[in-house]
């Protein structure tokens, strides 16, 4: 079916938009990501009726479809080849006391602007998160620099009402065949084989299912590959009163790591480490000889106990004032765009291996993986991230960007990082990048309950395939150079 059909065959079931449009395509073949996927039609369907009829008439067309929030994913998540659903017209919510009701298609910076106006926050803060969707980030199972305290996505998620594969309406946590199915699944699982970690968005979450009111967590991380997200309800928290931040400055990027075990403990709201590329962009003032920096952060709503006698930095700042404590996380969320101002397009890596996590007593094998790799591919590294989940965002500076090079260190970075039980995706996801990798991260047995649960949920596999079950290459649909895709360049 040519999409000229395709799209008259939808207008005739749907209200609505339709495009079929070589620009609206091209925008929509793109993400955040590395990579391009040219789909077939995009859609913007009106309301919950349209979603439904989309899916099953997908289903009875054998035609993929993939939600999309924002597409700030970072690997090629919001991608593919068939129907585009662009969820932007779900925007509705509602705030209470203790949690929010809202559409997929909220932005966070929206909903952010109302719940602080009520003396409220949401504890998920990705550092792009004025511009995600919330569809999105439960997508992802997104957190941020504040998950210390607040969580993931699926330490907050209540409720979920999704529509399937088949384009039924299912609401988590209720009692159903699928909820059944779910639990008994979860009794299923190796745990020894899941990460053990505080923060991990790859595979589905089974691990965290032990009752009813667990269910809704299978969603958060699921990147759309279970269902297309209708509405969902989250926890919403006080704002605090008191806010501290501690700036603390390092000579060495391994002393800094090593901190963090110790540091950690004192529950701190959020333990944040940059390198000294990232420093060097900062327009502040700072010791000569300094390699690496912590932010910690306490606020009124937990206590803390923080000894500065055991560690070996120094506390450099010590910061009480909001507006200067805000000013200080602008510059700490402002790390990708700094880590892109100092490489240039040539030298450019992929987003593949830039959200490790790892146990934070074993911070120090990211620092030693990646001087391997850098000693081995002759490039270099911009490293930062959420130092108190062990999860580091590693951005290589590199000219060899073969699609061979990059998978050989994919896979030379991911088996150390599973080998201390750790996570190959802390917080952005799977998607492209990484799905190829979720059986080794998992094993076997773990890897046919996930394909087991996958098809209770989408048997005719319309929804977002390809990503968490896949037997495709990473490197498939990677933009190498020029724009030109790696199936173009490597076949």
């Amino acid at each position: 079916m040519n999409s000229k059909l395709l799209k008259l065959k939808l207008s005739k079931i749907i209200k609505g938009e339709i495009f079929t449009q070589k620009e609206v395509l091209a925008f929509y073949s793109v993400d955040s990501s590395s990579y391009q996927v040219f789909p077939r039609i995009v859609v913007i369907p009106k309301d919950r009726k349209d979603v439904i009829s989309i899916v099953k008439f997908a289903v009875k067309n054998k035609i993929p479809i993939v939600p999309r929030g924002a597409g700030t994913g970072l690997v090629g998540s919001a991608l593919g080849s068939g129907i585009i659903l662009d969820m932007r017209n779900f925007s509705k919510f509602s705030l209470s006391r203790n949690y929010v009701t809202l559409e997929p298609g909220v932005q966070k910076g929206i909903l952010d602007k109302a719940l602080s106006s009520k003396g409220k926050i949401f504890g998920p803060n990705p550092s792009v998160g004025s511009y995600c969707a919330i569809g999105g980030m439960i997508g992802n199972n997104s957190s941020g620099s504040r998950s210390l305290r607040y969580g993931a996505i699926i330490d907050n998620l209540l409720e979920i009402t999704i529509v399937n594969g088949e384009g039924k309406v299912i609401k988590f946590p209720t009692k159903s065949k699928t909820t059944q199915k779910i639990l008994s699944l979860a009794k299923r699982i190796n745990k020894e084989k899941f990460p053990k970690v505080t923060k991990n968005s790859c595979g589905y979450r089974l691990d965290r299912i032990t009752n009813l009111d667990d269910v809704p967590k299978i969603i958060a991380g699921s990147e759309g590959t279970l269902g297309v997200i209708l509405s969902a309800k989250l926890k919403i928290y006080d704002k605090p009163k008191k806010r501290i931040l501690y700036l603390l400055e390092y000579k060495s990027a391994l002393d800094a790591l090593n901190d963090c075990h110790y540091i950690v403990k004192s529950n701190p709201v959020a333990l944040e480490y940059v390198d000294k590329n990232t420093i060097e962009s900062i327009p502040e003032k700072f010791s000569k000889n300094i390699g690496a920096m912590l932010f910690l952060e306490y606020d009124s709503n937990n206590k803390y106990q923080f000894k500065t006698q055991h560690i070996h930095g120094k506390v450099f700042k010590k910061i009480t004032k909001d507006k200067e404590i805000n000013t200080w996380w602008k510059y700490r969320d402002s790390s990708l765009a700094y880590s892109l101002k100092k490489i240039s397009k040539k030298e450019r890596s992929f987003h593949i291996i830039e959200d490790g996590t790892v146990p934070v007593k074993e911070l120090r094998v990211i620092l030693e993986t990646i001087h391997q790799i850098e000693k081995k591919y002759k490039c270099r590294s911009i490293i930062y991230g959420h130092a108190g989940n062990g999860n580091l965002h590693v951005r290589l500076i590199m000219k060899n960007q073969s699609a061979q090079t990059i998978r050989s260190i994919a896979q030379h970075y991911f088996k150390r990082i599973i080998s201390v039980r750790g996570s190959i995706t802390g917080e952005h996801g799977d998607g492209l990048a990484r799905s190829e990798f979720v059986r080794k991260q998992y094993g076997n047995q773990n890897y046919t309950i996930f394909k087991i649960l996958k098809k209770e949920f989408d048997p005719h596999n319309i929804l977002n395939p390809g990503k968490k079950i896949t037997s495709k290459p990473m490197t498939e649909n990677l933009i190498i150079d020029s724009g030109l895709k790696s199936s173009t360049i490597t076949k």
